[in-house]
């Protein structure tokens, strides 16, 4: 993106915020979405939007804030020129930005900065960001006694602190709860989960506490030879802390869980990777292959945030007549609910998926989701298959290549 290219719209504001406040798309434990007004090809009737400026927004999400939709969500850890205090408790701030632009009636900032300290009911610190230039004296008064922060964006793209808000508490809502989420090391993306049985990720901790190299006895037991995934798995499930500890893997207390039962029922933890031998390859559900194995898994993908979201909604709609919906059934209904949280968990992050999905106004397109391509594989296949090997749903996961969302079943194999 041409940080000098154009007039400062609100489009390019918001991308030069975006940049100055979350520079890092693959930093851990932050995440950002843009309004999905944002994802159109023009701000105004004649004025094209950069698809440079719309591809440093992406991801795209309606999501609420306070009394309405911020243009920019995000959590992060800021630095101390950004925040008057950077932490609030052990987790990073939920961030709501309001960006006004130059358009033909001016800059309209004391709107933006009502707006953003609306948006303090729920978010820990909010922004207004709009052209160094249009921002007055009187603005900023008006920032610092509603305790709103304020960034200055010039022509070349520079973004300067010229209020800094303190984080506040607030309480927790469903749609700031899925950010988090996102944000967390458990959160949905391409790499999340890379592969579809949950043996794999159980023998990992198991390999880690044996005596012995970790990726030779997962090889020489034939638990997984895509060793990094089943890692990064393990991660995601939270078996395991990656990138801590003297050797960059520490167990965490469901890990630990995991190591007990082995030792419980097999003596040792060897003796118990052993037995993983007798599930090579194996077709056949896991829970009805190894019950007791199958059950523990069930508990440990239970412990994933999103499953009890899923099992618990899936179990309202049987309840309303639709015992075996189809994913694009499933989707329609957790959105109306929890239309953030949705989102981030099916749909691909990428602005051209997004922008076909989602209406300006957050709606979803109903022939865009009968497109198999537009979902999440760590969703729709990999988590899916677990659900189905653990004994929660009734069918595997589909591949999005492979995927026909109008006849794929989300259906609890044992409702209740």
């Amino acid at each position: 993106m041409s940080s000098a290219a154009g007039p400062l719209t609100e489009p390019r504001v918001l991308a030069h915020t975006k940049r100055r406040l979350f520079p890092d798309e693959d930093e851990p434990t932050a995440y950002a979405v843009a309004d999905t007004q944002f994802a159109t090809a023009e701000w105004l009737p004649g004025q094209p939007v950069d698809p440079a400026i719309r591809e440093r927004l992406a991801p795209f999400n309606h999501v609420r804030i306070g009394g309405g939709y911020p243009d920019l969500v995000g959590v992060r850890l800021l630095e101390s020129d950004l925040l008057a205090v950077d932490r609030l408790g052990d987790d990073p701030p939920l961030i709501a930005i309001e960006a006004k632009g130059h358009a033909s009636g001016g800059v309209d900032t004391q709107r933006g900065i009502v707006q953003a300290y609306d948006r303090l009911h729920e978010a820990n610190a909010a922004y207004l960001a709009a052209p160094a230039t249009a921002i007055s004296e009187t603005d900023r008064t008006l920032a610092r006694e509603l305790n709103v922060g304020v960034l200055g964006v010039d022509a070349a793209g520079t973004v300067e602190a010229l209020e800094v808000p303190r984080v506040v508490g607030n309480r927790t809502t469903s749609e700031a709860t899925a950010l988090r989420f996102q944000a967390s090391v458990q959160g949905v993306a391409d790499a999340s989960f890379g592969l579809n049985h949950p043996k794999n990720y159980l023998g990992y901790p198991l390999a880690h506490y044996a005596a012995g190299d970790t990726k030779t006895l997962l090889s020489e037991h034939k638990v997984v030879s895509a060793v990094t995934a089943a890692r990064r798995g393990a991660a995601f499930l939270g078996l395991i802390e990656d990138g801590v500890g003297v050797e960059g893997v520490e167990l965490t207390s469901l890990g630990e869980e995991v190591v007990r039962f082995a030792k419980a029922r097999f003596g040792t933890v060897e003796a118990a990777l052993a037995e993983f031998e007798d599930w090579y390859r194996s077709p056949k559900r896991f829970v009805d292959l190894a019950p007791a194995w199958g059950r523990l898994a069930r508990r440990v993908v239970f412990a994933y945030p999103a499953t009890e979201l899923l099992v618990s909604e899936l179990q309202t709609m049987f309840e309303d007549g639709i015992t075996e919906p189809s994913l694009v059934d499933t989707v329609e209904y957790l959105h109306e609910l929890h239309p953030t949280f949705t989102v981030e968990l099916f749909i691909k992050g990428d602005d051209a998926v997004r922008g076909r999905v989602l209406t300006d106004d957050g709606g979803l397109r109903r022939s865009a989701l009968e497109d198999g391509t537009v979902y999440h594989s760590p969703t729709v296949f990999q988590l899916k298959a677990m659900l189905y090997h653990t004994g929660i749903l009734t069918e595997r996961g589909a591949e999005p290549n492979r995927l026909e969302p109008r006849e794929d079943i989300w259906a609890l194999r044992e409702p209740v």
